[in-house]
Order: structure tokens, then sequence, then C-alpha cells
């Protein structure tokens, strides 16, 4: 009998409750199913993603190009009191670009040139982490620092929109605007000598559709909505924008970026902790130090006219006056280089009303007037009774323009260039130049005009402008110096972020400025002190010195401004970490 034929019936009795009792009695229990944790997360992605939703809308018959967004648009106009501004659901962006890319493809910008951009948030802790992608374009503010900068009124708010428009015909590419702005909207474009920005697709507005950025975000993160002007004012009160953004107090933005999340006291711009140097802008820095040149010589004569016998001064005044001239003449032909339209420079008096640019060239135009006026009556006829008015012309008129030039870095906002320490040190500029400049004149004077009334002036006052001199390069060096104090400081402010710049990636142009700054502002004037007061002061070792003194005492004021655009810790919106 075969083994099959033992084999009880498959349906018998016998092997049903055998078959019953088997797992309960014989088979050792099931473990558990494991927790299929990629799985779950590949489900909620899919239950979750806007990119699903945007594709069904899509196959279902949205218009070609996806022409019309009405949910991301608001229903009506802006009425009184309202404007257009962007809205971004930060729970909504990440980090893609699409935004960016359709921008820059729409717009026609250069390959490194973006009108959005997106930067990136990070805060928590090691056990619950943040990182919040941001995406930001111009703001369109109720007050734009740029507009009101702007010396060629190349910037307009459409009194309906609000949409901050640049005229980029009107533009001469003096970059003020760059400045002005604390949310780094503006951009200089090089190739064509203007800057240019974000305007919120205005043509498409004006016909119902939605701007580049929006019709690009595949998660619908950004928005145009209408936005209430006192409210802006109201929120703007709480210093709530955005963490690590520029205080909204200043220019008053009109983005909203909102969110469902409460952001960790600790969250902050993921370059936050970083610190480059800016753009020196180096024909602003050569007009800066030989205005404040010029001006300083002509004030140091105005004061020699006041203590020293006139008779003296006759031929001195003529050389003084033609030098300290030119000198101003040329800053100004250096302003020019930093326009990227130069051929325009004749428009930058229309925003004299509002734009300190335009108050300080409007200024040096009348002191170069006034400055040529005078030496040229110096040498026609140095008797003339006009020539004290002229005098107190130039000089009134030179420190309205220094003083215009302080007040355009201080309307940035920028902390580094706060009044106080700014305007000390265009002033303390104009004084050690002035005083080295007038020591340059003495020298040339005695050599190639009138020795023996050199020598005489030499005597009469030669000490007191040398002491003048120790004083104030100490001065200014002391003042430049105290910034150094804010590494110390505990919290990251933009003044200890310059600190930081100063002491580490220009710490080079540190040392040269200070290097330059004793030996030309201390040490020879010393030095020339000490020669003087002998019996028979050594013509050329003074003559080397007095060389050595105003070339040292230009190239450390050169390097001061230098440090004075490229240590200012620049405000932004958030960056991204370094690459």
């Amino acid at each position: 009998m075969s083994s099959t034929e033992l084999q009880p019936p498959p349906n018998s009795h016998h092997d049903a409750n055998t078959a019953s009792l088997l797992p309960i009695i014989d088979a050792p229990a099931s473990p558990p199913e494991p927790f299929d944790l990629i799985g779950a997360l590949l489900k909620d992605q899919q239950t979750l993603s806007a990119v699903d939703v945007f594709s069904q809308e899509h196959s279902s018959g949205l218009p070609a190009q996806a022409k019309y967004y009405n949910k991301l648009l608001p229903a009506s106009s802006p009425g009184a009191g309202q404007q257009y501004g962007f809205e971004v659901d930060l729970d909504l962006c990440s980090g893609c670009k699409a935004c960016v890319t359709a921008c820059h493809s729409l717009n026609g910008l250069d390959e490194q040139e973006t009108w959005r951009d997106v930067g990136l948030l990070l805060g928590g802790t090691a056990a619950n982490p943040i990182m919040q992608h941001v995406t930001t374009a111009c703001h369109h503010c109720l007050e734009p620092g740029c507009m009101t900068a702007c010396p060629v009124d190349a910037y307009e708010k459409d009194p309906v929109t609000g949409i901050v428009k640049h005229l980029d015909d009107q533009c001469f590419g003096c970059q003020y605007c760059t400045l002005a702005c604390p949310y780094d909207v503006p951009k200089y474009n090089a190739a064509k000598g203007i800057v240019r920005k974000c305007d919120m697709c205005s043509d498409r507005l004006a016909v119902g559709e939605a701007p580049a950025c929006v019709q690009a975000c595949p998660h619908e993160a950004i928005a145009i909505k209408v936005v209430d002007n006192q409210q802006v004012i109201e929120a703007a009160e709480t210093d709530h924008f955005l963490p690590g953004a520029p205080d909204p107090q200043m220019t008053l933005p009109t983005t909203h970026f909102k969110t469902s999340r409460v952001f960790p006291r600790n969250t902050l711009p993921a370059d936050y902790h970083a610190v480059n140097p800016q753009h020196p802008h180096w024909p602003l820095i050569i007009m800066l130090v030989l205005t404040q040149l010029s001006v300083g010589a002509f004030i140091v004569g105005q004061v020699l006219e006041a203590v020293i016998d006139s008779s003296l001064l006759t031929e001195f005044r003529q050389l003084h006056s033609t030098s300290a001239l030119g000198f101003g003449l040329l800053a100004l032909a250096a302003s020019t280089m930093h326009l990227g339209r130069p051929q325009y420079a004749f428009r930058a008096i229309i925003g004299l009303r509002h734009s300190w640019l335009s108050r300080e060239i409007v200024a040096f135009g009348a002191f170069a007037v006034a400055a040529v006026t005078f030496a040229a009556l110096c040498w026609l006829d140095s008797s003339s009774p006009w020539i004290p008015a002229l005098s107190w012309l130039v000089s009134l008129t030179g420190v309205a323009g220094v003083f215009c030039s302080v007040m355009i870095y201080v309307f940035t906002g920028r902390e580094f260039w706060s009044f106080g320490p700014t305007l000390m040190k265009f002033g303390l500029t104009g004084a050690v130049l002035g005083l080295t400049a007038t020591w340059l004149s003495l020298l040339v004077f005695g050599i190639f005009v009138d020795a023996t009334s050199a020598d005489a002036l030499l005597q009469q006052i030669g000490p007191s402008l040398l002491r003048a001199l120790v004083v104030a390069a100490t001065a200014k060096l002391v003042l430049e110096g105290s910034l150094l104090r804010h590494l110390w400081h505990r919290r990251q402010s933009p003044l200890k972020r310059s600190a930081r710049l100063i002491a580490g990636p220009l710490a080079g142009a540190m040392f040269a400025r200070c290097a330059c700054g004793v030996l030309g502002g201390i040490v020879m004037p010393l030095f020339l002190l000490n020669e003087l007061s002998t019996a028979e002061p050594r013509a050329a070792l003074i003559g080397i010195s007095v060389t050595m003194t105003f070339v040292a005492c230009v190239v450390g004021e050169t390097l001061e401004r230098y440090q004075f655009f490229a240590a200012c810790a620049a405000p932004r919106m958030p960056g991204k970490l370094a690459e």
C-alpha cells in the first residue's frame, strides 16, 4: 500500500479538527509586522504634495500657459489707502527657486543678475531643528528709500497700485539707491550702466495676469494681495517683519510673510554670522578724500588770513588757492567715473528737493564756482576788497558740500555710517589733509616763489600747523580704533560685523592705514617741530619731511575711506549658507 493510501481524506472530520488545533497548540506566535517608515512618508508626500494638485488642475483644462491664477490675485484693484503687495506663505516655500528662474527668464536678466532671491532661515535645537526657505523680491515700500535717495527721479510709485517702478531711461547709474535700500533690491547692471529692479510684472497685472514668480511657483507660495497702508504702518511698529531682516520702520515694506508655525527665538538667517567686505566704490573714495582735502585747505587759508599779516600772504594766497582748487576739481572729475552713464550727469540736480546726493552736487558745484572765482581774483587783483568775502563763500560752500556728503551715508540707516562718527571722520580728514596741503604749499612757495617770505611764514605758523596736525591725526586714529571695542560684545551687531571685517579680511588695509597715519600725522610732524626749533633748520631735510608727511597722510586717509565702504555691514534679507 502506498503512502498516499494511508493519508486521511482531506475533507475528513479528523483533518478539520487537526487543522484547527495545529495553529493553537503546535505553531509558534507570529512576530508583529515591522513599521514601514519610508512607505509612510512616501504616502504622506503623495497626499500632501502641492505638485499633484497643480498637475490635476492643469489636466482638467486650465488655460494654456497658466494665464489665469485667480486665487493668487486680488479680486479688485486697490482702493484709497491701499496698494498691491506680495504675500509669501512660508509653509509652502520649498526653496526650489522656480520663481527666481521665471523672473530671470521673463525679464531677460544677465547671468548673475537676479530680481528675486531665495534665502534660508535656521534655528531650533539639535533635537528639533528649523530650516525655512524664504523667497524675496522688491517690497514696494510705502516710503521707498530708493526713490527718496535717487538724484534723477528714476523711481516712481504708482498712485493706484503702489508699485515702485524704476525708469531705466532716466537712470544715470550713480548706484546710490543700492546703498539706500536696506533690502538689497536694486541691482546695478555694469554692462548697461544703470540700476534695475522688480516691478511686480506690472504690465501683466494690468491685464489680469499673474507675475512670473507667482505663476512659476509649483506650491503657490507667492500671491499678490491688496494691503492696507495703515496696517502696514502698525505692523512695522512691532518690528516683526522676518527674523534677521532690517527694521521695517526704515521704509515700511508691504510684503507679508505668513506661517502657521512659531519660529524659535534663535531663528536667524543662514548667513547671519558671515562677514564679507563690501564693494569699495573707488571713484567715491577718491572724490571724498580730495574734496575734503580741498575744503580743508581753503579753511586753513581762511584761518591764516585772520592771524597773519596780509602782506606775507599775498603771493602765498595765489599759490595755495590754486593748489586747493586743483585738488577740488580733480575730485569732481573723479566722481563722474562712478556713473554708469556719465553723459547724463547734468540730470543730477533733478532730485534737489529730496536727495542728499543732488544737494551734495549742487553744494560742490557752488564751491567750485566760488573757488575758481577766488583763485582767479587772487592772481588778477590781489588787493581786491572782494577777496575776504569770496574766501568766506568758498569755505561756507565747501562745508555745506562736506555736510551733504555726510548725510548721503547717514540717510542709508547703516549703523557704521551713523551721523556722529561719519561727521567726525569727514571733518578730521579735512583737517588733517588741509593742514598737510598747506604745508606742501609752503614748501613749493619757498622753493619756486619767495624763499624769504616762506621762511617768515614758517617761523610764524609752522609750529602751530604741525601741532594742530598731530592733534587732528591722533584724534582720527583714536576714533577709528574705537570701533574694535565691539569685538568683545556678545551680540552680533552691525558694528561688531564691521569690527570683525577690519580685524579679519581687512586687517592688512588697517595696519597700512595705521602706519601711514602715525608716520604722516604724528612722527613726521614731531620731527619737523624739532627741526624748526634748531638754530639752522636744514631746508633739504624739511622738504623731504613735508613731502613724506603729505603723501603718508593722503594714502592713510584713502585707506581709511576704503575701510569706510568695505567694512560697512550692509543690511539685507536672509541669505544662504556659503557654498
